[in-house]
């Protein structure tokens, strides 16, 4: 049976993603601030619609907005790790990333009562260490990667990669991968970022980025008998007021071309159904992770 999963994702970074660029003047903790704002159209549309989404909290948000992020438990979506702070991992030491995962954990399970099972890095890139502490600390799926885009794969860890020798996959683990794209976030297209060394100039017409959105779910659609395609987007950034009307255009196509939403979460459970870990070498689970004609998956959970 053909199934086109869709995940809409929520990063709801507000202050915390300014902050660690050392940008804390009151033009960007306001750019910030308007994240609370977005949130709640967004929680009001997906109402509308009845669709259960995902979203990446890091622990900064949820302190500072306790009340936002309470907002979004009670509506039923789930919420995943973002970090404390939106600090990339990759220049952590060890301690300094484990401390920074778990604190998020401490924060959001003390205000939800749930322990997070999903993790996004604030900047989609993992640091050598990321994976194992992620198994370590009962997480059951990640989304960061990029080496697919209408199928979960397994995380690997032990990866050789120079510039003189052929790459030497590692081993995979039991991490779900939820792969995700630039071209799939709306923060690249619409938001203006400037630093001391680079400009993200942003601003582009919403509606052709998601003329490209939803050619990219049609693409599945025709092509894939059982896909998964996410989508991320910000709060802050996809809640102004022409990109809402873009978003809730986008919902519609999905719904009206046969888009089962799902959490991820659901989602990691039914790729688990479908492909269960046996510990395969990292070449053997990539050409797995291509194969899209497996056995029918397991039922979705719902949204609830």
């Amino acid at each position: 049976m053909k199934k086109h999963i869709v995940c809409l994702s929520f990063d709801f970074d507000a202050l915390s993603i300014w902050i660690s660029r050392g940008m804390t003047t009151p033009l960007p903790i306001s750019r910030g601030e308007f994240g609370v704002v977005g949130a709640r159209r967004i929680l009001k549309l997906l109402e509308r619609f009845g669709i259960g989404a995902t979203w990446f909290v890091p622990g900064h948000t949820a302190e500072t907005f306790p009340d936002a992020t309470l907002e979004i438990h009670r509506a039923g979506h789930e919420i995943g790790n973002h970090g404390w702070t939106h600090q990339s991992p990759l220049g952590m030491c060890r301690e300094q990333e484990r401390d920074e995962l778990l604190r998020a954990n401490e924060t959001l399970g003390r205000l939800t009562g749930k322990l997070p099972r999903g993790y996004r890095s604030p900047v989609w890139d993992t640091s050598e260490n990321t994976i194992e502490l992620l198994l370590e600390n009962g997480f059951r799926y990640a989304s960061n990667g990029m080496a697919n885009d209408y199928s979960p794969y397994r995380a690997r860890v032990g990866d050789v990669i120079t510039m003189d020798e052929p790459a030497r996959f590692g081993r995979t683990t039991p991490l779900i991968e939820i792969p995700v794209s630039w071209s799939l976030d709306d923060a690249p297209h619409f938001e203006v970022v400037r630093t001391p060394n680079w400009i993200q100039p942003g601003l582009s017409n919403a509606g052709l980025v998601a003329d490209n959105w939803m050619a990219d779910f049609d693409y599945m659609r025709d092509h894939v008998d059982w896909g998964v395609l996410t989508y991320t987007f910000h709060p802050y950034c996809i809640g102004r007021g022409h990109r809402m009307i873009v978003l809730e255009k986008l919902i519609c196509h999905l719904q009206a071309n046969g888009a089962v939403f799902m959490t991820m979460t659901d989602v990691a459970a039914e790729f688990e159904h479908r492909e269960p870990y046996a510990g395969h070498t990292g070449a053997d689970r990539i050409a797995a992770a291509h194969d899209h004609d497996a056995h029918d998956p397991a039922p979705n959970g719902g949204f609830p």
